[in-house]
């Protein structure tokens, strides 16, 4: 039976290379001379901190590692903003988290999506992806256009993997 799954992920590698350039360009920028900006990765790969000293260059550093995340592929639906904080001595900070795996409120949200759609496909949540199955590739097909057209709405990022015929 022809199936697909919906997954979410995010290429580690790219991610630390779009982290990388965004150090580097903030240490070269005339704006942030002496302006102690910081962009640091969790060791598990779940959160992104941008520190500085001022709201303002959270977000002008913040800005730039956007862009750079954008040009080597990723997906800012994968990313969920904190509220800036401040950490003291007269630094801010905010958490960006990354979306790795689809929670299961999303994954029920898309199953539903699935069956009001009276499309002849059936969703399977495994874990952290969803699998979609039906009996011909045309749904299958017209299942994956749904969710690209829904990804805005759910603010979910989403890779369709492993199509079988």
């Amino acid at each position: 039976m022809p199936s697909f799954d919906v997954v979410s992920k995010i290429d580690l590698a790219e991610l630390d290379n779009a982290v990388n350039q965004t150090k580097k360009e903030l240490s070269t920028r005339y704006d942030f001379q002496g302006a102690q900006a910081d962009i640091v990765v969790a060791p598990d790969n779940t959160a992104i901190t941008v520190k500085a000293n001022s709201e303002d260059r959270v977000q002008a550093a913040k800005e730039v590692l956007l862009a750079k995340l954008a040009k080597r592929n990723i997906s800012l639906h994968a990313l969920e903003y904190g509220d800036v904080e401040k950490t003291g001595l007269h630094n801010v900070k905010q958490v960006i988290k990354l979306q790795q795996g689809i929670p299961v409120e999303k994954s029920k949200e898309l199953v539903k999506l699935l069956k009001e759609s009276k499309m002849k496909v059936q969703g399977s949540i495994q874990a952290d992806q969803l699998r979609v199955t039906g009996k011909s590739r045309d749904d299958l097909q017209a299942a994956m256009a749904m969710f690209r057209k829904e990804q805005d709405r759910l603010k979910l990022d989403m890779q369709f993997t492993n199509f079988r015929d």
